[in-house]
């Protein structure tokens, strides 16, 4: 019967455990971040200190630059839990993000802004593919005129007479 209870209750340490666990990136630091976000959309970040997590608490905003502004985390509650909120820029793409710690460490997590980014300034362009000029057409020459053929005959030999 105790070993019964005890497995009961270690399947509900993990089920808890698993619905503790955001659904957005997470890293061992136990922090989360919004994952994937629309341009000028808003990003949550969650800092779990408490409950024996390996967190440590922030000693200055969470910081990227993909942010309109830094977030600065503030208590929200019991447990350790500190969290805040920014502004994804417009323009798409991945991103870091991170926050300093009382213990030394800088958490990173990546998120991603959403949609096409812009082409890489840093590249060239491909020119344009040039294609040869067409020649000019010449106009027809016209066809040289027949040179009108004499007739052989009397005048050309005489008149048949002899002088």
């Amino acid at each position: 019967m105790v070993k019964k209870t005890l497995i009961g209750l270690t399947a509900a340490s993990a089920a808890t455990l698993a619905l503790w666990a955001p659904a957005s990136a997470a890293d061992e630091g136990g922090w989360s971040l919004t994952s994937k976000v629309e341009p000028g959309g808003r990003i949550d970040a969650d800092v779990y200190t408490g409950l024996g997590h390996s967190a440590c608490t922030p000693t200055g905003p969470v910081t990227s630059a993909g942010f309109t502004a830094p977030i600065k985390m503030v208590g929200m509650g019991n447990w350790g839990h500190m969290g805040g909120s920014t502004t994804a820029i417009k323009r798409p793409g991945k991103y870091t993000a991170s926050y300093p710690c009382s213990d030394g460490r800088s958490p990173t997590l990546t998120f991603t802004i959403l949609g096409t980014p812009p082409p890489d300034p840093t590249t060239k362009p491909k020119p344009p593919a040039t294609q040869p000029k067409p020649k000019p057409s010449k106009p027809a020459k016209p066809a040289k005129p027949q040179v009108a053929a004499k007739p052989a005959g009397a005048p050309q030999t005489g008149d048949g007479s002899r002088s």
